[in-house]
């Protein structure tokens, strides 16, 4: 195991979550500090990036003379998909997003995906989980480690201190609670490594406690 603690900041070092069959590289990219995920197979070296947010040139590094067989958009916001088009032309990756956000990423989409679904590459496989509210087609992705806990990347969709913005719609921000709380924290164990769009990296447990005072305060 690594001595990964996922605090990377734009211009900065990327950091390496080293599992037993999977390494997760993440990397802060771009002026509202996204975080973009590359993860590879330990046994076949086959990888694939999660939003290809900005700053291609940095991606492009990150990813290596491996390549990337797909490039998965978490959400349809323009922030997530700016170098989109430049990875996909470098790598001839194919690209994939929720089916209720592809029409809002410019980049067209090649694979749709719904709840339940499942992206495999090498020995690894990913489960799509669609959560409605910070857009209507956000997805997370769920590897759950065979060799230990659960690994979860939410996008936009939950971080450190609540879930993500709803722009003040009471509707959406119910929805997008209700899925998260029934999604992720009623389904998967504290253990549960997140993963998000911006910012530093949590889990379930630390979350866990807050889920009530989210709710009554309303974002």
């Amino acid at each position: 195991m690594s001595d990964y603690h996922g605090n990377v900041r734009v211009g900065g070092p990327a950091q390496t979550h080293e599992l037993a069959q999977l390494m997760i590289t993440k990397v802060a990219v771009g002026p509202m500090d996204n975080n973009a995920y590359l993860l590879r197979c330990r046994q076949t070296d086959e990888q694939l990036l999660i939003d290809a947010a900005n700053d291609a040139h940095t991606l492009l590094t990150v990813i290596g003379a491996a390549g990337i067989g797909r490039v998965v958009t978490t959400h349809r916001h323009q922030d997530h998909w700016q170098a989109l088009a430049e990875v996909v032309a470098a790598t001839g990756a194919t690209t994939v997003a929720g089916r209720y956000d592809a029409e809002g990423i410019e980049v067209p989409t090649d694979e749709l995906v719904d709840d339940g679904d499942r992206l495999e590459f090498g020995r690894i496989g990913l489960r799509v989980i669609h959560l409605t509210g910070h857009t209507p087609g956000s997805i997370a992705l769920l590897y759950d480690d065979p060799a230990g806990p659960p690994h979860l990347f939410t996008g936009d969709s939950l971080f450190p201190g609540g879930v993500g913005n709803t722009r003040g719609n009471a509707e959406n921000f119910t929805s997008l609670l209700n899925d998260v709380q029934t999604k992720l924290f009623d389904q998967l164990p504290d253990e549960t490594w997140v993963y998000p769009g911006h910012g530093a990296d949590t889990t379930l447990g630390a979350e866990r406690p807050h889920l009530p005072e989210w709710r009554a305060r309303g974002w």
